[in-house]
């Protein structure tokens, strides 16, 4: 039977989100979280614990320093015999390379938002694509673990706002367009889907941000429905 519910939790405010020039010295992985990003962590839990009760959980956590904070931030709200939780590598954020600085990261920005995010390779990184396929591969492991007799109501993921948007691009089979059109939610924001158990499908039930689209860029564009599967 599937969980009830499926959360998706970005990290906290993190070093290289408050200043991007840490990525120039620091490598990805390692970056934790500033204090804000502390605070974000705890109201997500606090969040999280208040839509879930007394019900079992089960994490799903980015190995990445600033989610496995994030999570044992979260954790604290939760009655240790309740959760269960293992760390997952595709889980972890697009990748951007290895050190580099401000210049050459603004440098990307720019190039990726004329090429397009979703195909645009980063140098020594990856593309939104690689990601698609690294979570496509990791959806399959999550509906095995559904299938476990034992397996809790309520599933929660602990990972990035890029991830989060393909994880909701491939669990909806969204176009390339209709990712395109969302923006990451913020740091320490949930997305929550719900079953409906009446008809087996999930819906969002929280609001999704939106980009502008340049007018140019909208051949055979649609706005992103919240499609139930």
């Amino acid at each position: 039977m599937r969980p009830t519910r499926i959360l998706l939790v970005r990290h906290g405010e993190s070093e290289g989100n408050l200043d991007r020039s840490t990525y120039e010295w620091k490598q990805d992985y390692k970056l934790m979280l500033t204090e804000e990003g502390i605070k974000h962590a705890e109201e997500a839990g606090s969040e999280l614990a208040r839509v879930i009760g007394n019900e079992r959980v089960f994490f799903y956590v980015s190995p990445m320093w600033r989610t496995r904070m994030t999570f044992e931030h979260i954790a604290k709200f939760f009655d240790p015999e309740l959760y269960d939780w293992k760390e997952d590598p595709r889980l972890r954020e697009q990748e951007w390379g290895h050190f580099r600085d401000l210049k050459a990261n603004i440098q990307i920005d720019s190039e990726r938002n004329k090429f397009g995010t979703f195909y645009y390779r980063i140098k020594d990184g990856e593309s939104c694509a690689d990601v698609y396929d690294r979570i496509s591969d990791f959806m399959s492991t999550l509906h095995r673990d559904f299938e476990k007799p034992d397996f809790p109501n309520n599933t929660i993921l602990v990972t990035h706002g890029m991830t989060m948007r393909i994880f909701l691009m491939r669990w909806f089979k969204w176009t390339i367009e209709e990712f395109e059109s969302l923006r990451n939610p913020r740091n320490g924001e949930v997305v929550e889907l719900y079953l409906d158990r009446h008809t087996g499908k999930y819906n969002i039930v929280t609001n999704l941000r939106l980009k502008n689209i340049p007018e140019e860029d909208k051949y055979q564009w649609s706005i992103v429905k919240k499609k139930p599967l």
